[in-house]
């Protein structure tokens, strides 16, 4: 896996970290390298509304959230509900590697041999 590139925003100009996580992840999904750093990708889909028809149909790939775990910026495939936490990739595996693995495994004792 490559390094992290250092990428300019087409909107701004500042350049901005694609970390080596970050290309995984857009690879994984089939997505090109972002042309805008977060705030403005966020700023964007904002002025867009979900109705953007631009060509493109990243509106409907998922919404952009705040991690409640580590307080990045990340892409969900729903739409929050506001009273529930919302997780990145990485905090949403160790909640449900760790205390959230068991939420429903044994629940009416169904399957059981």
């Amino acid at each position: 896996m490559a390094g992290d590139l250092q990428l300019t925003c087409s909107d701004c100009g500042q350049e901005f970290t694609f970390t080596s996580e970050d290309q995984a992840f857009f690879q994984e999904r089939g997505y090109s390298a972002p042309k805008r750093c977060k705030p403005c990708r966020q700023a964007k889909k904002n002025e867009q509304g979900g109705g953007g028809g631009g060509g493109y149909r990243s509106e409907s790939r998922g919404t952009a959230v705040i991690c409640s775990g580590c307080g990045q910026q990340t892409t969900v495939p729903f739409e929050p509900r506001g009273d529930r936490p919302v997780y990145c990739r990485d905090c949403y595996n160790a909640q449900k590697g760790g205390a959230g693995a068991g939420r429903g495994g044994n629940r009416g004792g169904r399957g059981r041999n």
